[in-house]
């Protein structure tokens, strides 16, 4: 009985490979295992007592209210046609280079990325607008749906993202956990301001070596990436700044506001939810069927985030009541390596979950257990919050059961192969492999800008 917990873990995983859905595998796996453990005697169904207390701790956490703030914002974005034209007016820009359109995907991408946050929308919209044009202008089928993959997963790090909101929340509280332990009882915590300025840095890198690789290929092999013949429209910097402006207020003032103190993320996220109402009115683009379809979908969105919350919170409960957090304390302390063993043994097995599992399930099952007794061992949150965050970025590339694969794969259809899409996603993983080896050895990277901000 020592081991139910991990028993119960991969139990958990098993079960969800078959197809059933998360939340309700969540919490229908750990009341059976706890009463297994109530009538072997081996669980004390008290734990289960403090289940009501949790889940009205979830529903009246502030924070947690801008999830569907966010995924409207997004969600309304996504279908205000804002990321089609700006591309259009990119490609008129820079599509007479070679490489030019790679590159105006990888830069519309990645401010729809920093706009919705969400990667299947991002991936999706990606994947309907610009796969058709540059397939049609000869560009290599493994550059551009390996542009269009990366360039949609970015929404994981650039924040304001709903990945880091969730991660933020679960950290502090992971945090203060760990400072109890050690016998600091004023412990210090962390906020989404703390993760969204700790991800500028490696989300910028990340961007600056997507698009250093494009322009090197397209150099080094011009048929893979062609200068367009005859763009769909010319443009001008002034066009691009008019294309760019909207959304880029929106970023600001939703990201700014929460970096400076002026606005709760909460608070913010209703500003955001708004501005993108507005910008799909100037566009006009809005409708009531639009808007039917938003809040439709900010529902189901919603709906599904929460379910999981109740669940993770099942899970987390039965799981403590069977010792599961002093055994992985124990496990870890053992370890060959000390800190820096079992930080690369998590990290390995959050990527290998990411094939099986959402960055929301990863986030309220599996960091709840981790983070507490890496954070006690002396790793900073922010550091760990970022590593965690583009280690799942990474995950959802990689062949052959990265989600964002699947995304594109849906929407492309019989125009590409499956293959043309893996080769074409190994140069991006390795980028971001390499930004996570940086930050591994220069966590400065992450913490460095927080630190000077907010001391």
């Amino acid at each position: 009985m020592e081991f139910m917990p991990f028993v119960m873990f991969i139990v958990v995983c098993a079960v969800l490979m078959l197809g059933f859905p998360v939340a309700f595998t969540l919490s229908g796996v750990a009341l059976i295992f706890a009463l297994i453990g109530s009538m072997t005697g081996q669980f004390d169904h008290a734990f289960l007592e403090a289940l009501p207390n949790r889940l009205f701790g979830i529903m009246g956490n502030q924070l947690l209210i801008a999830v569907p703030l966010f995924v409207f914002m997004g969600i309304m974005l996504e279908k205000s046609k804002i990321a089609e034209n700006l591309l259009k007016t990119m490609g008129g820009l820079f599509g007479t280079m070679r490489g030019g359109l790679a590159l105006s995907v990888l830069i519309v991408g990645m401010l729809l990325a920093a706009s919705t946050g969400i990667i299947g929308a991002t991936v999706v919209t990606m994947g309907v607008i610009t796969l058709p044009t540059m397939l049609k202008n000869k560009y290599s089928p493994a550059l551009a749906t390996g542009t269009i993959c990366a360039t949609g997963t970015l929404g994981q790090i650039i924040p304001p993202s709903m990945a880091l909101i969730l991660l933020a929340d679960v950290l502090s509280s992971a945090y203060q956990q760990a400072q109890l332990k050690m016998g600091i009882f004023s412990p210090d915590t962390i906020s989404v301001a703390d993760l969204f300025m700790g991800a500028i840095v490696p989300g910028l890198l990340l961007v600056v070596g997507y698009a250093i690789y494009i322009i090197t290929l397209a150099w080094l092999k011009p048929e893979t990436a062609p200068a367009m013949e005859k763009p769909d429209e010319k443009a001008s910097w002034a066009d691009a700044f008019k294309q760019m402006a909207p959304p880029l207020l929106l970023i600001v003032a939703v990201l700014g506001s929460i970096l400076t103190g002026i606005a709760t993320p909460t608070e913010a996220a209703g500003v955001g939810a708004i501005g993108a109402t507005l910008l799909a009115y100037l566009n006009k683009s809005l409708s009531i069927k639009q808007l039917k379809e938003t809040m439709d979908g900010t529902l189901n969105v919603s709906a599904m985030v929460f379910m999981i919350f109740f669940g993770a919170a099942i899970f987390s409960l039965v799981f403590r009541g069977y010792g599961g957090d002093e055994l992985v304390e124990s496990f870890f302390e053992d370890m060959p390596g000390g800190v820096i063993g079992a930080t690369i043994v998590v990290m390995v097995v959050i990527f290998f979950l990411g094939f099986i599992l959402d960055f929301i399930e990863i986030t309220f099952v599996v960091v709840p257990i981790v983070a507490p007794a890496l954070l006690a061992m002396g790793l900073d949150p922010v550091w760990l919050g970022i590593m965690i965050a583009i280690n799942l970025q990474t995950s959802f590339l990689t062949p052959p059961f990265g989600f964002a694969l699947f995304y594109l794969r849906g929407v492309a259809k019989d125009t590409v192969k499956s293959m043309d899409i893996y080769k074409g996603i190994i140069p991006f993983i390795a980028i971001q492999l390499l930004v996570l080896l940086l930050l591994a050895c220069i966590p400065e990277l992450a913490t460095w800008l927080p630190d000077q901000i907010y001391g």
